[in-house]
């Protein structure tokens, strides 16, 4: 098994799209990263976890999914390196790969030293792009294969049957 923890606010730090918006809503950057890791989850099959640090958002610890990605909000005064080196140590064995995605240069040193396989911001952005064409190309794929319902229904109503079939509510 593979998974992949994230430092998120660095990730948001570094991609040109996250950074813009986390300028206008930091919330909403944190969503639109979420998103984009439940895209890379999904087609990769890796386990995804996102961290951010807690002097972001005050307050205890929390954690949740979110499109099946995990995320965690670190306790007070805990950032996000520290708790994601414990979580390299605890989900680390011979059957599960770690890989960890910031461009901190020093985290990066002391994952790689733990065993867990470094990826920076900009690695994960460009292969990012890649799970996006690929999924755009298998969508392309999937509607050119749409078959040819004897019954005409509506757009609407198509999309809703389509969410029903993929166990979406």
């Amino acid at each position: 098994m593979d998974i992949l923890l994230v430092d998120g606010y660095n990730i948001i730090g570094a991609w040109p799209e996250l950074r813009e918006l986390k300028a206008r809503d930091l919330a909403a950057a944190r969503d639109r990263l979420i998103e984009l890791m439940a895209e890379y989850q999904g087609f990769s099959g890796y386990r995804v976890i996102v961290v951010f640090d807690a002097h972001y958002v005050q307050g205890i610890e929390k954690k949740f999914k979110n499109h099946k990605v995990e995320v965690i909000f670190t306790r007070e005064n805990e950032s996000a390196d520290e708790r994601i080196e414990k979580l390299a140590v605890k989900l680390g064995n011979r059957k599960t790969q770690i890989h960890v995605a910031t461009s901190d240069f020093t985290e990066q040193w002391v994952i790689f030293g733990q065993g867990a396989l470094r990826k920076s911001a900009r690695e994960l952005l460009i292969e990012m792009a890649g799970v996006e064409k690929k999924i755009e190309k298998s969508v392309k794929k999937i509607q050119e294969k749409k078959p040819v319902t004897r019954v005409q229904i509506s757009e609407e109503l198509a999309e809703i049957f389509e969410k029903w079939r993929r166990g979406e509510k």
